[in-house]
This record gives structure tokens, sequence and C-alpha cells, in this order.
């Protein structure tokens, strides 16, 4: 059977080191990623030297560079001999961390970016660095979390409020089809905002219900028409949380795949309280895929 695809088209692997724990084992994640994608990985630096140049003598800025570059060789070498066939290049930037990886991304680039916590509501937080680069991305961006030693456990899952999401489920989908893993598309109806107005009737939230699922089947619909190889289930939970349903699903997931704020605010360009709260405590790497201008208008009228 004949697939009608649309997806995405996938470009470099991009993860920033920093020489933390966190950072070296994005790195070596990033590395599983670019060679299930068969795409270079490049390794980024970002020195923040222009930003310290008042602050930094000569025999300083010297020693910033001469440690980055000790540090880029000694993880693309770790990186090589997990994948020897992988194409590896290291980065030194004079810039700051976040900039130094966007620019480095491209146009069509991934992100990808460690975490400070294991996992859980009770883990530490994301870095500066990682929140600065989540809140302004344009091209998508992974955050690592979870145990570095968790078994697979052949799922992929995607957050779906309605068809608008078709974009981001197809970066599921794909990632699904590189790991030979079952997708499964996940809409959470927030409860609360179910009755938060005095002015809506239970049949009109019926309705409001109704109307998600809908959205749901048929974008599971076109997915399985675009991806006819890969098993796609689809879920429809409440909660008074829509972050800590997904949290949750998350224990059960190789990578959880959301996308970006929907309209302008909050944080940034691509995170809001959902995803904000994702990219702290859940339990296996978190993808963002931003949201465009003209999805922005489109979910507005």
């Amino acid at each position: 059977m004949e697939s009608n695809r649309s997806g995405p088209e996938l470009g470099s692997v991009v993860v920033g080191v920093d020489g933390s724990e966190p950072a070296r084992r994005a790195a070596l994640w990033a590395s599983d990623e670019a060679a299930r994608r068969r795409r270079p990985l490049r390794i980024v630096y970002g020195s923040d030297v222009d930003g310290r140049v008042l602050d930094l003598s000569a025999a300083d800025a010297e020693r910033v560079r001469s440690e980055a570059r000790e540090l880029l060789e000694g993880t693309a070498t770790a990186v090589q001999e997990r994948h020897p066939a992988l194409s590896v290049s290291t980065e030194f930037s004079r810039s700051g961390p976040a900039m130094s990886l966007r620019r480095a991304a491209g146009t069509s680039g991934t992100l990808v970016v460690g975490n400070r916590g294991p996992g859980g509501l009770s883990s530490l937080a994301l870095g500066s660095v990682g929140l600065k680069v989540a809140a302004e991305a344009r091209t998508p961006m992974i955050v690592v979390r979870g145990s570095e030693d968790e078994a697979d456990h052949g799922v992929v899952l995607a957050a779906v409020r309605d068809e608008h999401d078709l974009g981001c489920v197809r970066h599921a989908a794909r990632a699904a089809e590189l790991r030979k893993a079952t997708l499964r598309l996940l809409h959470v109806r927030n409860l609360l905002e179910a009755v938060g107005s005095v002015a809506r009737t239970l049949n009109k939230s019926d309705e409001v219900a109704d109307s998600h699922e809908q959205s749901l089947a048929a974008v599971a619909e076109q997915i399985r028409d675009e991806y006819p190889s890969l098993i796609v289930q689809t879920d429809a939970l409440e909660g008074v949380s829509v972050a800590g349903v997904l949290v949750e699903a998350s224990r059960h997931a190789d990578l959880l795949v959301m996308g970006g704020r929907r309209s302008p605010g909050y944080i940034g360009r691509t995170l809001g309280r959902a995803t904000h709260s994702l990219v702290h405590h859940a339990y296996c790497p978190v993808e963002l895929i931003p949201r465009h201008g003209d999805e922005h208008r489109n979910e507005a009228s």
C-alpha cells in the first residue's frame, strides 16, 4: 500500500554541551537520534566570550577556548565510538549558548538540550539555557529527560487537542516510524475548564468533548493514511491538569511530542503552561514543535 505522506523533512541534529552530566547524556541521546535519522550531528559549545568581553582578560578568553575545544573533542570521540558511521562536527561559538544553538540549527535542524533532573513532579528544574532555547525555538527542540538506563517502551506519545495539531502529530509519527514504535495519540480534557463557566451547561460540555474526540479520530485517520505501516492508538482522558495527565502518561513512553504554545506570550513563542510543565517534569524526552504565524491565525479564527 502506498502512503500519502506529507511528513516533516528532518535536518541535522544539534546538541549543546557545557561539561555537565545532563549535557553529556543529551549528546549521547542526540547521537542515537541522528543515527536513527541518518542525519549529521553537530555538537555546539556557546561560550558567550563576546558577551563577557569586558570581564575576561585575553588569558581567560584563551583558557575558555582551550577548555571548550577539549570538551568538544572528547564528546565527539565518545559519540564516534558509539556510532562510528555517524557524521559528526563540532563548533566553538563566541556567542551565548541559546543563540549559538538556534543559529546552528538554522531553519530545519532539531535542537537537543539536557535537563537537571530525572523526571517527576519533584525533579529539579530545566536550566536557564534550556528555557531560553525552548522559549524562542523556531525549529523542533528536544529536552532529554528520564533515566539513562531506562528500558524502551516502544511508544511515542503525542498530545492532541484538535485538528490543528496534525503537523505536530506528523513529527511524532515520523519518530515512531524510525523507532519501530507504536504511536499513541492522547487528548486530555481539562475538567476545570469544562465547568469553569456557570453559563456552560452539561450538554454544552458534552458537545465540546464530542467535538474534540471527533478531531482526535480525524487526526488519527489522516496519520494512518500517511503511515499505513504504523500502529496508531487513540486515547481521550480527563483531569484537572492537562500537564499532570501528560506527565503521568510519559512514564510509559520513549518520547513525548507536543505542539508549542498556540498564541504568543506567557514565556515565549513555544512555551505555554502545559509545555513549560512538561519540560520540567516529564519522565521521558520531550519534543516541542513550534507553531508558525499562520497556525496562530487559523486557531484564533
